[in-house]
């Protein structure tokens, strides 16, 4: 198993590199970057401009009418081409693209990821500053998902056909069909004060008098500001998963072995979790690397956004929105690393279930 690991280690950087290099090519192809990002905020013509302005770009604004007429960039009609210049060595513009690139990822290989264009923070700082939310939302929410998804997924399997997996499939179906963020709007309204109840906190991961709580104020108030986004996250991702889990242990059970284990008089929960379970888990744990990075970054946004929740998916949305590329690129090589790791996860996870599987002598 260590060379195949090597491999799949010596792979990560190939993966991570072409990754990087066809969203950066895409980049480059967008119309608004930094440069007419920051010309939007010096003449007021871009979103939150007051808030964005730094103090040194309002003195920098020269009056109406001179020069910048043959400029690139919208919207520079009254600015200093000196002063457009500067904008452009700031943000490492005035080098080569392909220069832009490889200076890009000879820092980020030295975990270099520079300093955010339009936050006063570094990169690495905003991440550390996210990442606490993005985690409790995503390890708890995978965490509940599996829990629930397995269990129920082997009763349905166990009892294909009865009431209860027919009742289980209708609701079932209801989760998969109602979006996400739909259902968090539905919970606010509901138990946040919205029209009815007013059970639950509106937005945060705490309180604000979080800090002189005891240790058990401190972990209720957390998993009171939890409730409502980790309902409305397993909701969306446990159905499918169920379902998923059902229909693997359907296609195991009906396998020889099985029949040939009950004919030997052993119990049907040593079938199930001593035979079936780790043929049967092993589709379901080759989804494992996926739905973690699905629920830190894709499924977490909207319910960040919704429940005022300040994680890195919403982070990296906003740097998307404002073109704020080391942000952008910073969160992409975090996420694109964290899957491809969890994908070695997945495979180290194949073999312990199910000490069968040789990834080595598959690839002889």
């Amino acid at each position: 198993m260590g060379p195949y690991i090597a491999k799949r280690l010596l792979l990560v950087i190939p993966t991570l590199f072409f990754i990087m290099l066809f969203n950066f090519v895409i980049i480059q192809f967008a119309p608004g970057g930094p440069v007419e990002q920051a010309i939007a905020n010096i003449t007021g013509t871009g979103v939150d401009a007051a808030e964005r302005v730094t103090r040194d770009t309002s003195e920098n604004v020269v009056p109406s009418g001179s020069g910048a007429g043959d400029s690139q960039y919208r919207g520079a009609q009254g600015l200093d081409p000196e002063y457009i210049a500067e904008l452009e060595k700031r943000f490492g513009f005035d080098q080569p693209v392909h220069q832009r690139f490889f200076e890009m990822m000879g820092n980020y290989l030295r975990f270099d990821f520079g300093d955010s264009f339009f936050r006063d923070s570094s990169v690495v700082d905003l991440v550390l500053d996210k990442m606490p939310v993005s985690i409790s939302l995503g390890l708890w929410s995978t965490l509940l998902v599996y829990l629930i998804s397995i269990p129920l997924g082997i009763r349905k399997a166990v009892q294909d056909g009865s009431r209860f997996d027919i009742t289980t499939s209708v609701l079932l179906t209801v989760g998969v069909a109602i979006p996400g963020f739909l259902f968090a709007v539905l919970l606010l309204v509901v138990f946040a004060g919205g029209v009815y109840l007013d059970w639950f906190p509106l937005r945060g991961l705490v309180s604000d008098d979080w800090e002189t709580l005891s240790w058990p104020g401190k972990i209720a108030d957390y998993f009171w500001h939890l409730a409502l986004p980790l309902t409305a996250l397993t909701v969306s991702g446990f159905a499918s998963l169920a379902m998923l889990t059902k229909n693997s242990f359907l296609d195991q059970i009906s396998q020889q072995y099985v029949l040939t284990a009950r004919a030997k008089g052993l119990s049907e929960r040593r079938v199930m979790y001593g035979h079936v379970f780790r043929n049967a888990m092993l589709i379901v744990i080759a989804g494992f690397p996926a739905a973690v990075v699905n629920i830190l970054f894709t499924g977490a946004m909207l319910i960040e956004i919704i429940f005022s929740l300040d994680g890195l998916g919403l982070l990296g949305f906003e740097a998307a929105l404002q073109r704020d590329y080391p942000v952008m690129f910073g969160t992409l090589w975090f996420f694109t690393l964290l899957g491809l790791i969890l994908g070695i996860v997945s495979d180290l996870m194949y073999t312990w279930i199910d000490p069968r599987i040789d990834f080595e002598s598959r690839e002889s």
